[in-house]
């Protein structure tokens, strides 16, 4: 059995806040079987502060996190390509080796309007939307993976 992780990258336009959403949730919940990513079509060129302050409020850190072009990803052995906006899902090019793709929309909490109190309800909606979509996502993984491993 290979010991190399699949490759799992996430896109969004902007790679701000959806696809870090994601990205940090997806780490979280399966960075021991898959290697993960996340990139815009058109990298805004920072993490949200509020995707970061939301992801806190779970234990989840991305501090560290930049915003990068998919373009940085094509020579890269990318198993899965998943967008969370419809823009991303346009733009997706086909990358060397992908297997799957799937396309999962969100709400982008960046454009939320309000006072702060119903800006934050918005980032929290769709970081719980994300957070269950993605979970799911690396339970089945995990299902895949076990049932390969063990016989039947």
């Amino acid at each position: 059995m290979s010991t190399i992780k699949p490759s799992v990258l996430i896109l969004c336009t902007g790679n701000s806040c959806r696809s870090h959403l994601a990205e940090g949730i997806l780490r979280a919940a399966a960075g021991d079987i898959l290697t993960v990513h996340s990139a815009g079509s058109k990298p805004a060129g920072y993490v949200h502060p509020l995707a970061v302050r939301v992801m806190q409020e779970i234990g989840i850190d991305l501090a560290a996190h930049t915003s990068k072009h998919m373009n940085e990803f094509l020579s890269a052995p990318v198993e899965t390509v998943i967008t969370v906006c419809g823009n991303a899902d346009q733009a997706c090019p086909v990358f060397p080796g992908q297997v799957n793709r799937h396309h999962w929309p969100f709400d982008d909490p960046a454009h939320a309007t309000g006072t702060e109190a119903e800006i934050l309800a918005v980032f929290r909606r769709v970081r719980d939307e994300i957070r269950r979509t993605f979970e799911a996502y690396a339970d089945g993984r995990r299902d895949a993976l076990k049932s390969r491993v063990t016989p039947n």
